[in-house]
C-alpha cells in the first residue's frame, strides 16, 4: 500500500479545516451534524476523523487554527489591524470574514456554557492576549505607544474592543462606517507629542 505524502495530509488538513469552518459559522456547533460536516468538506465521515479525534477535537484545532492566524496578525500588525481585518472583504479564494465570525461567536457561546471546553481554551487565548501585550510593549520601546496607561490595561482595552465589534456583527449591525472608529481607537493608545 503506498504511503501518503505529508503535504497531501497536511492539504486534506486544511480542506477539513476551511470546510469545518464554514460549516460551523453556517449551523453552529450543535447544527454541525457529521452529514453537514461531510457536505461542507466534501469528504467522508472516515476520513475526516482520520485527522480529527471527533467533532469537539475538530472545532477545537480550527478555534486554535484561527487564533494562530489572528496571533501572527497581530505580531506584524497589531489587534487593531485583525478588526479592520474583519470588517474587509476578503477577494475569492481567501477566507471568508463571516466564517471567522461564526467560529469567534460559537467559542463565546461555549465559554460561556461549557467549563470544560473553557478550561482547554485559556491557554489558546493567551496566545492572543501575549502576542498582542508583546507587540504594544515594542511599540512602547520605539515611543509609539502612549506612556501613561499600563499595557496591561491597553491590552484589556483592545481585546474589549474586538469583543465589542464581534458582538456588533453578530447583531447584524452595519459596519460600513465602522474603519474610522477602529482608527480611533488605534489613535487612543498611540503616544502623542506635546507641542510646546
Amino acid at each position: 500500500m503506498p504511503r501518503v505524502s505529508q503535504d497531501h495530509l497536511d492539504a486534506r488538513r486544511r480542506q477539513i479545516l476551511d470546510g469545518a469552518r464554514s460549516c460551523f459559522a453556517r449551523y453552529g456547533y450543535e447544527g454541525a451534524t457529521v452529514r453537514r460536516l461531510e457536505e461542507a468538506t466534501g469528504l467522508s465521515r472516515g476520513a475526516i476523523f482520520h485527522h480529527f479525534r471527533d467533532k469537539e477535537s475538530l472545532f477545537l484545532a480550527l478555534a486554535e487554527d484561527d487564533v494562530l492566524r489572528m496571533t501572527e496578525v497581530v505580531a506584524e500588525q497589531g489587534l487593531v489591524q485583525v478588526m479592520h481585518d474583519l470588517l474587509s472583504t476578503k477577494p475569492a479564494g481567501e477566507e471568508n470574514p463571516a466564517d471567522w465570525l461564526g467560529t469567534r461567536l460559537e467559542v463565546s457561546r461555549r465559554l460561556r456554557t461549557d467549563p470544560e471546553f473553557r478550561s482547554r481554551w485559556a491557554e489558546r487565548s493567551e496566545q492572543l492576549t501575549t502576542a498582542t501585550r508583546e507587540r504594544l510593549l515594542r511599540q512602547r520601546e520605539a515611543g509609539k505607544l502612549r506612556d501613561d496607561v499600563d499595557v496591561v490595561v491597553l491590552t484589556a482595552f483592545l481585546e474589549l474592543v474586538l469583543e465589542g465589534l464581534v458582538s456588533h456583527l453578530a447583531m447584524g449591525l452595519p459596519a460600513d462606517d465602522l474603519d474610522p472608529v477602529l482608527d480611533l481607537v488605534e489613535e487612543t493608545v498611540r503616544r502623542h507629542r506635546r507641542s510646546s
